[in-house]
């Protein structure tokens, strides 16, 4: 009768397995510092020109929107507070981790597919390498060290874009602008702006590298693992995002 809820179940069980083999291999050796650093520069060097395009729009486009509302009141002034404090807190974590998922938890999905569908996994396992600790641990420590920096540089081109806008559009003085968004934001705002990014770091990639090891049937099983790779990470980040944001608010009143 709930034979329906049998395969999610599974997965959802192996999804759990494939985290805690990944979490324990941090402190098993060997680690593959090199593959780290390989991957720390494809998630996030590779990452850096749509993340630059990302924040410094939506920092733009949230000013020119603002602003024009704030204006009605006559508290143009007050941009720089609100394009920071949504920035920091919401749009620079979320619209980050969306785009990285995008362009990493599906190129992960691929590239550990096509190893799993021409059998190099399984060459991998019959050498006496562990592919959880050769291919997963290193791509979860990257993209855990990577998506919180890419969230900074985000929030930072997105305040400047919302400066560039408050300047052309509403003339805005810099020295103001600057300093109301600086003061607006408390240490909390902080901690979850790089609280968020990091712990959708481990969805981004362990989603990707879930979905990769579990592709079957060719070159479609592969496009299929990374077309599932991309949405369910997407997914998982905004629900995520919404739970910590409500114990956020919950316990610390921001």
């Amino acid at each position: 009768m709930l034979d329906f809820l049998k395969d999610p179940l599974e997965a959802i069980q192996e999804f759990y397995l494939l985290t805690g083999r990944a979490m324990r291999n941090i402190v098993r050796k060997p680690h593959y510092t090199d593959d780290i650093k390989i991957q720390m520069d494809s998630i996030g060097v590779g990452s850096v020109p749509i993340v630059l395009l990302t924040g410094f729009f939506s920092g733009a486009v949230m000013a020119l929107q603002m602003g024009r509302a704030l204006q009605q009141y006559g508290q143009t002034g007050r941009t720089g507070t609100v394009v920071s404090i949504i920035l920091v807190r919401e749009l620079g974590p979320v619209l980050t981790s969306l785009m990285v998922a995008g362009r990493n938890a599906s190129g992960i999905a691929s590239e550990l597919g096509s190893m799993k569908v021409t059998e190099q996994i399984d060459a991998m396992r019959a050498l006496g390498t562990d592919p959880v600790q050769k291919l997963v641990t290193p791509r979860m420590l990257a993209t855990a060290v990577m998506l919180p920096c890419l969230t900074v540089i985000d929030d930072f081109v997105g305040m400047l874009g919302g400066w560039l806008i408050g300047k052309l559009v509403y003339d805005l003085d810099w020295a103001q602008y600057w300093s109301q968004a600086w003061r607006a934001l408390d240490w909390t705002d902080l901690t979850q702006g790089l609280l968020k990014p990091f712990v959708f770091s481990f969805v981004v990639s362990l989603i990707g590298c879930f979905y990769g090891l579990k592709a079957t049937g060719g070159t479609q099983g592969v496009g299929r693992a990374t077309t599932q790779a991309m949405v369910a990470a997407s997914v998982t980040i905004l629900i995520l995002n919404l739970f910590m944001g409500l114990i956020f608010v919950k316990y610390t009143g921001n």
